[in-house]
């Protein structure tokens, strides 16, 4: 009986975490890379969410490790050893899942990243844990600090691309340079040893026995071939050029979304599943299997809402925002930090649109928002403590 309890326990935590990965996916990961490309009409909103599923799934499976790890078992420190118990899973990702679910129906981006933070928090000190300040330390620099970095980034490169200085197809092109180069070095779980991640001009590097030189010349490839290729298409079509611009860097940001935000999703169950051996991929491919359904079925409504509630989306607005999106999100899944797509793309969104003097930018939407993400911050550190506490009381 007690073994069929057990597995029942770790079941239900299995289905909670899916029921956050689909929640995730419905609301920041599945929303928020594609709604600047929708905003200013390159694609279609149904076709944006199902192209963000897929990349999204991508994007767990190559990338989720690090911030997995970070969740899992970096957010609360267990001096005998322990971690999270399949109760404990179950109360915390019913609480941010809750919370995230109700910003999606009610139209406002919760910041998913915030909630399950919280959460695991709160439900851990609960359990016994001690605070991992040092974590705590680089988690909300990042989190302070991208709205300032990703509005200001996307409001500069705005006012650029409307400056005109230096010429359009060259201003382009020196935008999509700076993606390729960053494309070169980002970390896939396929190019590196076993339980490791390497990017492109690391392996090449590696695969000629060679230094520091390869991976400067792989990453200078990579931004020579991109920027001339949106030269040339700028300079023969401006629109189309654009637009297939806006879907790749929608693409890109998707990819990263999955990689980031499946950790959140995953990172509680992870202590759980660790006395049966499951391999991570596994885990990671499962959530990434809920951040698609999530996004096929949940993420056109916060499409809509943060491509048109926040701020009118011109071609440049949207390339200026989703760059910066990129960027950060590479920076959180490199040193593992849980950030919240909602809040890098919504500050890029808001920043793009005062290049423009502030034209079509909701205030109260914007206030709202800030409100509901510091308030589900709150709200799920408070629960997760207040509500693992009453069950040991029962």
């Amino acid at each position: 009986m007690g073994l069929v309890v057990t597995v029942g326990t770790v079941l239900v935590a299995a289905l909670a975490s899916l029921f956050m990965a689909w929640a995730i996916g419905a609301g920041s990961s599945g929303s928020t890379p594609f709604a600047p490309a929708v905003g200013a009409n390159a694609i279609s909103v149904m076709r944006a969410a199902f192209v963000v599923g897929i990349l999204g799934l991508a994007g767990a499976v190559l990338q989720g490790a690090a911030v997995t790890e970070t969740v899992g078992r970096g957010l609360v420190l267990f001096p005998d050893g322990s971690g999270l118990t399949s109760t404990a899973s179950i109360l915390l990702l019913t609480i941010a899942g809750g919370l995230v679910a109700v910003g999606v129906f009610a139209g406002y981006p919760i910041a998913t990243a915030f909630t399950v933070t919280g959460a695991v928090v709160g439900v851990g000190l609960a359990l016994g844990g001690e605070p991992a300040w040092g974590t705590y330390q680089g988690i909300v620099a990042l989190w302070v600090a991208t709205p300032f970095v990703g509005g200001g980034a996307a409001y500069g490169t705005a006012r650029w691309l409307r400056s005109g200085v230096g010429g359009e197809a060259r201003i382009v092109a020196a935008l999509a340079g700076f993606v390729g180069a960053i494309l070169a070095n980002i970390r896939f779980a396929i190019l590196g040893p076993a339980d490791q991640q390497a990017s492109v001009a690391a392996a090449i590097a590696t695969r000629l026995d060679a230094g520091i030189a390869v991976q400067v010349a792989v990453t200078l490839a990579f931004a020579s071939l991109a920027a001339g290729l949106l030269y040339r298409g700028t300079r023969a079509n401006r629109a189309q050029s654009q637009r297939r611009f806006l879907l790749v860097l929608g693409g890109l940001v998707a990819f990263s979304a999955g990689g980031s935000q499946v950790g959140l999703a995953i990172g509680p169950v992870l202590p759980v599943l660790e006395p049966y051996d499951l391999p991570l991929v596994v885990a990671l491919l499962a959530g990434g299997v809920g951040l698609l359904v999530g996004s096929w079925t949940g993420a056109p409504r916060m499409i809509k809402a943060l491509s048109q509630d926040y701020s009118s989306l011109s071609p440049r607005r949207s390339i200026a925002a989703l760059i910066p999106a990129f960027v950060i999100a590479q920076i959180a899944v490199f040193f593992g930090i849980p950030v919240s797509f909602n809040e890098i793309t919504v500050s890029a969104i808001v920043g793009s649109g005062y290049a423009a003097g502030g034209s079509g930018i909701s205030r109260a939407k914007m206030g709202y928002t800030v409100l509901a993400w510091i308030g589900s911050l709150v709200i799920a550190l408070v629960a997760g403590y207040g509500g693992y506490r009453l069950l040991t009381l029962l």
